[in-house]
């Protein structure tokens, strides 16, 4: 999958909480906020203390509050597709849970149908 296509696919996905979505479609998505969110966030900084850092600070929590609901939608189907369930994710308000969830999103996919759909990757 395409960054494109991965961006589209998440953003049309926007609440979908059921399926699987492959490494690259969440890897991707992860990418792209990442950039966004760094550069407002980093005008925001540099811009200190100036009408246009406060606007692009102001975006930056905008853009983060707008992608919220995609981002856990996204990891939600990224661990079905390694067989896990989505509620996993609450793991990440403790320290360690954050690293874990790390590592389940960066494993392969469950090989063929599982109970949260079709193989992504048809295989």
């Amino acid at each position: 999958m395409s960054f494109k296509e991965s961006i589209t696919t998440v953003l049309q996905k926007y609440a979908v909480f059921e399926g699987r979505a492959r490494r690259s479609e969440y890897w991707w998505f992860v990418l792209a906020y990442s950039i966004v969110s760094g550069v407002l966030s980093g005008l925001g900084s540099a811009m200190n203390g100036s009408g246009a850092g406060t606007l692009f600070t102001v975006l930056s929590g905008l853009v983060a509050l707008a992608v919220l609901v995609p981002t856990i939608a996204v990891t939600t189907r990224r661990l079905h597709d390694t067989g896990k369930s989505g509620w996993w994710q609450l793991l990440e308000l403790t320290c360690i849970g954050s690293i874990i969830i790390l590592v389940w999103t960066c494993m392969d996919s469950q090989p063929g149908d599982n109970q949260y759909g079709e193989n992504p990757k048809g295989m």
